[in-house]
């Protein structure tokens, strides 16, 4: 059998050397991808939560003072200290996703603050002129203008089982794996109790630059809208605003607010509604006075 000796062909390299290029490449992209992973994975923790506000006994304690001592001298008798403590024990050392309204009932139950008849504003989507109007028709009570709102605005907090304090870094976003959260659970009753609180003519000012200025998905449509007391309020009016220059992409004549008008109906209380209401429409020119829709007015 003749004895061949084969040599490497022209091009190719020892195995060794091979070996030492795939060790150099792994070196180089291992820690890469392991730097990715972490990345996507921080992500999508961030995605699923959000920022604690910092200091929440701090500023609900605060707040209340604010509140019944300068704000609303008529509600000195309120003990902040007790609001504070009885808010807080509806979800500390609880699951943050599985808050309930029982959990809230107690401070329901203690905070008493009667809004006059008549002067009760609702909004949905148009926060912040809901807001400036009532700051200027101090009559007015939004629900962030009666105590419980006023000392939650804006904040987001939640509890943690595995400690008795009030976790002061993520809470977990509102989502179909966390309905219940602290924050949204809140809301949602203080928002119940501020509709079934309500008497006379209520008013609820909507955004017509959306495309439906009212949802039944937002908190006016799916809780007060339906715990208005037809024996308590005998009429809604609605304010459907649009943006200075902006679109106007819904109004009194839309669908959404006559599904909202048979909703009221079929609750009987009277409904009537208003595109751009003039006083709100005045608040909204402030910022735009060049605007030649806010010359009209002058």
């Amino acid at each position: 059998m003749p004895d061949y000796e084969f040599s490497p062909a022209s091009g190719d390299r020892p195995r060794s050397w091979i070996s030492k290029q795939v060790l150099i490449v792994l070196g180089v992209c291992l820690p890469v991808i392991l730097a990715l992973a972490i990345w996507v994975g921080v992500l999508t923790w961030r995605q699923s939560s959000m920022g604690a506000t910092d200091h929440v006994s701090a500023i609900v304690l605060g707040r209340c003072l604010t509140y019944t001592r300068n704000m609303h001298p008529e509600l000195r008798n309120q003990d902040c200290k007790k609001i504070l403590n009885t808010f807080t024990s509806a979800f500390v050392s609880k699951d943050p996703c599985n808050i309930t309204k029982e959990d809230y009932q107690p401070l329901i139950d203690l905070v008493t603050q009667t809004v006059p008849c008549n002067k009760t504003l609702f909004w949905s989507r148009s926060k912040e002129l809901a807001h400036q109007y009532s700051g200027i028709q101090k009559e007015m009570f939004t629900l962030e203008d009666t105590l419980l709102g006023y000392i939650a605005d804006n904040l987001v907090w939640c509890g943690d089982p595995r400690t008795s304090e009030v976790k002061e870094e993520f809470c977990p976003y509102r989502n179909e794996n966390c309905s219940s959260t602290a924050t949204s659970v809140f809301w949602t009753v203080v928002s119940q109790k501020f509709a079934e609180s309500a008497c006379g003519t209520v008013y609820v000012m909507l955004n017509g630059s959306r495309t439906t200025a009212f949802s039944k998905a937002s908190t006016f449509g799916s809780v007060e809208v339906f715990n208005l007391h037809p024996d308590r309020v005998h009429t809604l009016h609605a304010w459907v605003m649009h943006d200075i220059g902006g679109v106007e992409r819904d109004s009194c004549l839309g669908s959404s607010i006559k599904e909202l008008k048979s909703i009221v109906n079929q609750r009987n209380i009277s409904f009537f509604c208003q595109d751009d209401y003039r006083p709100a429409r005045f608040v909204q020119c402030v910022r735009h006075p060049e605007h030649p829709s806010c010359s009209v007015l002058m």
